[in-house]
């Protein structure tokens, strides 16, 4: 069973940086598009960030381009979202999703990934 697990959010001051991470057991991470998205309550989830492939196109959404880098590491069979220069808009869950290469859009990075992990709480706050 595909299964996605994140990691590494937590409580964090404006301007502070968190590295997020999504590991994969089962599964090969370097087969499919990876992407990060958030979630407040009440709001609909949000794309942040994605990867197409190993090789392939990266994609940011424009509130986090230039703070936000998402990478692979397909040795430990990771995806990470670093995020630099947090703001307190930044806080929400944080989920990572795997799918088929074509998911990985732009504009808009739409939340029609085939897995899911469970979240990550980022709070930035003073």
């Amino acid at each position: 069973q595909v299964q996605l697990v994140e990691s590494g959010g937590g409580l964090v001051q404006p301007g502070g940086s968190l590295r997020l991470s999504c590991a994969a057991s089962e599964f090969t991470l370097n087969a499919y598009a990876i992407g990060w998205f958030r979630q407040v309550p009440g709001k609909e989830r949000e794309g942040v960030s994605c990867s197409s492939s190993p090789e392939g196109r990266t994609y940011y959404a424009d509130s986090v381009k230039g703070r936000f880098s998402i990478s692979r590491d397909n040795g430990n069979n990771t995806v990470y979202l670093q995020m630099n220069s947090l703001k307190p808009e930044d806080t929400a869950v944080y989920y990572c999703a795997a799918g088929s290469w074509w998911r990985c859009t732009a504009p808009t990075i739409k939340p029609n990934y085939d897995y899911w992990g469970q979240g990550t709480q980022v709070t930035v706050s003073s």
